[in-house]
């Protein structure tokens, strides 16, 4: 359990860092919806070192920077970059679901969710096709 918990902290992690960036390239409603993103992964990172410090469990420290997959520039680029985050999100928190029960297992499942709903309004916005994945978190 700690192992998918401690990936589902590096994907929040790299999440934050990545709505840095994204948010720098949107306006008006994308970039509230940004910010809103943004601090839902704070949210889950805090509850995820908690429960980690909880169980006693050690996590590798957050790298200073990370490397994006591709270099955002613009509105479309920033869209795309959100919605493959957030289908990050959902597969680290899709390992956690599977390695997890009771309480921790309904956090997992929640996270999931939204990661998912997330990824799918960035696509909508991007008017990209499918809006959805069969299977979230599935690679």
């Amino acid at each position: 359990m700690n192992e998918q918990l401690g990936a589902a902290l590096a994907a929040e992690e790299a999440a934050i860092y990545a709505y840095g960036t994204i948010g720098v390239h949107l306006t008006g409603t994308d970039r509230e919806l940004a910010r809103s993103a943004e601090a839902d992964h704070r949210g889950r990172r805090d509850q995820l070192v908690a429960k980690l410090d909880q169980l006693k469990a050690s996590t590798a420290p957050a790298p200073a920077g990370y490397e994006l997959p591709f270099a955002v520039t613009d509105r479309p680029t920033a869209l795309k970059l959100a919605a493959q985050i957030e289908d990050g999100v959902a597969q680290a928190w899709r390992a956690a679901v599977k390695g997890t029960t009771g309480a921790d297992r309904s956090t997992a499942l929640s996270a999931l969710v939204a990661s998912a709903v997330q990824a799918t309004k960035w696509r909508k916005r991007a008017g990209a096709t499918p809006l959805t994945m069969a299977f979230p978190g599935k690679t």
